[in-house]
C-alpha cells in the first residue's frame, strides 16, 4: 500500500502503472508462445482488467478484443464511441488502440492481426458471435480457452497485488469482528447478510460479491443463499463472505453458534478447524495443489465424515473471488510464491449443520505460507 511524504502508511493501493501492464502484456504473450499458441485474444472481463486496466463500462455486442502476440505490439480493438475510454485506461500508454465504426466490420478490423492458420487462447467469457465471427473469416484458426491454456496467467501476485488482497482479507477480517456483536436470534438469515454486506461496503469493498449465512440445516448446503429462515437458538450459522477492494478479493468463512453448542457441534467444529490447519501447514513452494487438498481431507476422512466433505479445499483468488488454481485431487500444478488461494475445509451433515472454516493464504519466498484472514478459528458463540 501507499504511504504519505512522512513515511505513514495508508489504505490506498499503489497505482499500476502502463509499464507495469506492459510487463503483464508481455509475460502474457511470452506464455502464449511457450504453450504453442500463436497468440492471445482478451476479451472484456478480469483478464483485459489484469492486463490493461480497462473495464468498458458496458460490455454489449460490439467487439472489444486485446490482440497479444509474441514479438508484435499489444493492440486493443475497440468501437470508435468507446476509444476515449479505452485511452484513459492506466495501461492504453503500453498498447496501440484500433477502432471501429458502427457499419464496419470489427472482424475485418481483427484478422490482419492474427495468424490465419493459428490456434489461439481465448478469454473464456468471450462472446461466441465473436468467436465465430473471426473463424468466418479465418477458417484456418483454432482456439482453445485460456483457462485450459493458460490457467497461471493471474495467479501469481507481485509485492503491489499481495498488499491489495492483504487489504481486503483485513477488511473482511474487521467486518466479521463487528457482526459477532449484532443479535443472531430472531432475524432472518437475510437480516444478518444485510448486515455482512454493509459492513464490506463500510471497510472499503467496493463490490459484495457473496454473503452466504446458512442457519441451522441450512449450513449443510455449502452454498446456500441467505433465506427467510429465522435463526434460532442451538443454531450453527456459516457465515461465508467476500468480494472486491481495491480491485482484488476477499472471501473468508467461519462459523458461529447461537447460543450454547452440544458436545457433537465442538467436536465437528474442532475437527474442520484442525483440517484447515493442516491443509495451511501443507502449503509450501513446490507441493502440488492437490497436495493441500489431501492434508485437509485426510483429517476429516480419518475421524470417519469424509463423505461429508463434498466440495474442494480451496480456489485461487485475485481480480476474481475464483480464479485458478484449484487445490482439489488430481492438480498437479506446483504451489509457487505469490499464488494466493482459499483453504476452507468443511463438514455438511444433511438436515442438522454444516461447519466451514476458511482463509485466503499465499506461499511465501522463504518456503512457508502467509494468512491473510486472521480471525479466531475456535467457534464464536452469538446471541
Amino acid at each position: 500500500m501507499s504511504s504519505t511524504p512522512d513515511g505513514t502508511p495508508t489504505d490506498e493501493p499503489v497505482p499500476f502503472t502502463a509499464d507495469d501492464y506492459r510487463a503483464r502484456m508481455a509475460r502474457a504473450a511470452e506464455s502464449a508462445a511457450d504453450a504453442g499458441l500463436a497468440g492471445l485474444l482478451v476479451a472484456p472481463g478480469p483478464d483485459l482488467v489484469y492486463l490493461t486496466g480497462y473495464r468498458p463500462t458496458a460490455i454489449t455486442e460490439r467487439l472489444t478484443v486485446l490482440v497479444l502476440a509474441a514479438g508484435q505490439e499489444p493492440v486493443l480493438v475497440v468501437p470508435t464511441l468507446e476509444a476515449p475510454d479505452a485511452e484513459r485506461s492506466a495501461g492504453a500508454a503500453a498498447l496501440t488502440l484500433r477502432d471501429w465504426t458502427d457499419g464496419k466490420d470489427p472482424y475485418a478490423v481483427t484478422a490482419p492481426l492474427l495468424d490465419a492458420g493459428g490456434r489461439f487462447g481465448i478469454s473464456d467469457n468471450a462472446w461466441a458471435m465473436h468467436l465465430l465471427g473471426l473463424q468466418q473469416l479465418l477458417p484456418g484458426t483454432s482456439y482453445v480457452s485460456l483457462t485450459e491454456a493458460l490457467p497461471m496467467l493471474r495467479g501469481v501476485k507481485d509485492a503491489h497485488e499481495l498488499a491489495r488482497i492483504a487489504a481486503a482479507g483485513a477488511a473482511a477480517d474487521r467486518a466479521y469482528g463487528e457482526i459477532l456483536e449484532v443479535r443472531f436470534e430472531g432475524r432472518k438469515e437475510t437480516d444478518v447478510a444485510a448486515d455482512l454486506a454493509a459492513l464490506l461496503l463500510r471497510f472499503g469493498h467496493s463490490q459484495v460479491d457473496f454473503t452466504v449465512v446458512g442457519s441451522g440445516p441450512n449450513g449443510a448446503n455449502p452454498h446456500h443463499e441467505a433465506g427467510d429462515r429465522t435463526i434460532e437458538r442451538g443454531d450453527m450459522v456459516v457465515l461465508d463472505f467476500g468480494g472486491l477492494k481495491h480491485g482484488y478479493g476477499s472471501d473468508t468463512t467461519r462459523t458461529v453458534h447461537v447460543g450454547e453448542p452440544t458436545d457433537e457441534e465442538r467436536r465437528v467444529h474442532d475437527l474442520v478447524r484442525e483440517a484447515q490447519q493442516a491443509g495451511f501447514e501443507a502449503v509450501r513452494p513446490g507441493v502440488a495443489c492437490q497436495d493441500v487438498d489431501r492434508a485437509a481431507r485426510k483429517v476429516i476422512a480419518d475421524a470417519g465424515y469424509g463423505e461429508y466433505f463434498i466440495h474442494r479445499t480451496g480456489h485461487g483468488i485475485g481480480v476474481t473471488t475464483h480464479e485458478p488454481p484449484y487445490m482439489i485431487e488430481g492438480e498437479e500444478l506446483p504451489v509457487v510464491p505469490g499464488m494466493c488461494f482459499s483453504i476452507e475445509p468443511g463438514i455438511y451433515l444433511p438436515g442438522r449443520f454444516g461447519v466451514r472454516i476458511e482463509d485466503i493464504v499465499t506461499a511465501t519466498e522463504d518456503g512457508g505460507a502467509r494468512r491473510f484472514n486472521n480471525t479466531p478459528h475456535e467457534m464464536a458463540i452469538v446471541e
